[in-house]
């Protein structure tokens, strides 16, 4: 499958992508992503393109979606100004953090990531919560302790 289409999927990507390094890391990404199956799976694809078109996608989903998360996180660094400049290696080591905790907090479902948002970020009330999602108190006590359980499942 790799000598068949590799060449063609770098292709696809490098007509998303700016860079052709880029495109070629994402499509070992694909790749390697591939190899995580069992044979037996890929042994039964009829239509290898679009199996690798859909996993390609979803690495470059992720992929703009770290993009994006290191822009915010570069601005949010450059309004500190000097002041609270950090040394490279916490800068790698808080960006790394920043993208785990995404990655964490993206696997949620909508409503249960946002009441646990809200509850954390904006600092309100059960019942505030509620009264913004349209749920009962109840359900958004279940949505914090999902949100809870879910990342303590995903920190170990």
């Amino acid at each position: 499958m790799y000598e068949a289409h590799h060449g063609w999927l770098q292709s696809w990507l490098n007509k998303r992508l700016s860079s052709r390094d880029t495109a070629a890391d994402l499509a070992q990404d694909t790749f390697v992503s591939v190899l995580k199956h069992p044979t037996d799976t890929i042994s039964a694809i009829h239509e290898p393109r679009a199996y690798l078109t859909t996993i390609a996608k979803r690495i470059l989903c992720n992929y703009y979606q770290r993009q994006s998360l290191e822009s915010a996180y570069l601005q949010a660094l450059g309004d500190l100004g000097t002041a609270h400049a950090l040394s490279a290696e916490d800068q790698v080591i808080l960006l790394q953090t920043l993208h785990d905790i995404d990655q964490m907090l993206g696997s949620l479902p909508h409503k249960t990531r946002l009441a646990f948002l809200l509850l954390h970020l904006e600092h309100m009330k059960y019942a505030e919560i509620a009264s913004e999602l349209q749920v009962s108190e109840r359900t958004v006590k279940r949505y914090i302790a999902s949100a809870y359980e879910h990342c303590l499942h995903f920190m170990l």
